[in-house]
């Protein structure tokens, strides 16, 4: 093989030495090797899948498709169109029959004419006839004899109210409990709170405003001394912590990461694309090659089996196939289609006459009809392709059933 003609596969690295092309020929030989009774088997049995699927699969599964039709599908929907939708719709007819139309009858013929002229027409004719008129009354009396009463009334009991209760109020509030309230309880509680309650609480928040002002000053100083050495050593602390993950980061990455990455990119990477393609160009040989041992064994088979099948076939059965349709069925057919038509002629011919000879023994035994004339041909038949004699010096009957044949001639 020419390794310098074809193309880099995609993904392998430039530069690549003549040390690798002499490791990879004998492992994609040795692969091949391997990969070779795999790929043989798998054609094989794709090959044979096809082929059970061709022959048996398909063929069964129409035929469980026909019988599945046949026995079950066919008999559901004869069940369902003949049997089940004539007892649905008499089920259907009975239950409206018999719970529906009973209760539409008793609502139509008895709850509704008893509702309306029963109930509504009286309830109607009291409402227009007694108590529309009731109410009217009422309400003239109400309007006219007790509103201007209740008025009065009340006018009175108003001023009656206002006269003996509100005025005297009135004047005791104004004259009486103001002046007392204002002078006696207010001018004093205001007066103490200028004159003494003022000064002493200002006095109390001016104190204690310089006292929270210090012990806030001290605590804050405190507060900010405390602050700077927490920072301070913090800072110590995140420092030392942060030369500590550095060296192990370092560590880790020169002693652990760095070798592995190496390994992976320089050892495992190249080897499993090597594996892969090795892989993949022995399974694309390995199928040629089965595809090539497949078509010799079915040449083999061909000149083997079926080229002397079809050369018998084309030179020995078809040609006698040939000689005995020709030479003995088609004789055969045309014999037993002649012999057929043959029975079928002399079976009609014996029916007629056994007919002929019935209604003779009838007219015989019973005599003939009242009425007939004497001499004149009786029920005699239209003519068939299979009578050949007429009745002298009578027209033949008709073999149409609408009047006689204007072409009908005298014997």
């Amino acid at each position: 093989m020419d390794y310098g003609k074809h193309q880099a596969p995609q993904g392998y690295e430039p530069g690549e030495g003549i040390l690798t092309t002499l490791i990879r020929i004998p492992v994609r030989i040795v692969v091949l090797v391997l990969v070779l009774p795999a790929r043989m088997v798998w054609d094989a049995l794709t090959a044979l899948w096809h082929a059970a699927d061709r022959v048996l699969l398909r063929p069964l599964g129409q035929a469980l498709l026909w019988l599945l039709d046949t026995l079950v599908l066919t008999p559901l929907a004869w069940l369902y169109t003949w049997v089940l939708t004539p007892l649905g719709k008499a089920a259907s007819w009975l239950a409206v029959a018999l719970l529906i139309w009973p209760w539409i009858g008793l609502w139509r013929y008895v709850i509704v004419p008893v509702a309306r002229y029963g109930i509504a027409a009286p309830a109607v004719w009291l409402y227009a006839h007694v108590l529309t008129p009731l109410g009217h009354g009422l309400r003239w009396i109400g309007t006219a004899l007790l509103l201007p009463a209740l008025h009065g009334l009340g006018n009175g009991i108003g001023w009656l109210i206002t006269v003996l209760l509100i005025l005297p109020l009135q004047f005791l509030w104004r004259y009486v409990a103001v002046p007392v309230v204002r002078y006696g309880l207010v001018v004093p509680v205001v007066w103490l709170y200028e004159a003494v309650l003022t000064p002493v609480g200002r006095g109390t928040t001016w104190v204690l405003s310089t006292l929270w002002q210090g012990t806030a000053w001290t605590l804050g100083m405190l507060w900010q001394g405390t602050a700077w050495v927490l920072a301070q050593l913090w800072r110590g602390i995140a420092a030392t912590g942060r030369g500590l993950g550095l060296a192990v980061a370092w560590l880790v990455m020169t002693l652990l990461v760095a070798p592995l990455v190496w390994t992976y990119r320089r050892i495992l990477t190249p080897v499993g694309r090597e594996i892969a393609a090795a892989f993949e160009v022995a399974w694309r040989i390995a199928g040629y090659i089965s595809r090539a041992v497949g078509r010799a064994l079915a040449a083999i088979a061909w000149y083997l089996i079926g080229a002397p099948f079809s050369w018998a076939y084309r030179t020995v059965c078809t040609p006698i196939g040939h000689f005995l349709r020709d030479a003995v069925w088609a004789p055969a057919r045309r014999a037993a289609a002649e012999a057929g038509r043959a029975a079928r002629a002399a079976l009609a011919t014996a029916r007629e006459t056994v007919r002929q000879a019935r209604r003779d023994a009838w007219r015989a035994l019973v005599g003939a009809p009242a009425g007939a004339r004497s001499g004149e041909p009786r029920g005699i038949p239209a003519r068939t392709l299979g009578s050949t004699t007429t009745v002298p010096s009578a027209a033949q009957a008709s073999e149409t059933p609408l009047g006689g044949d204007p072409f009908a001639k005298q014997g």
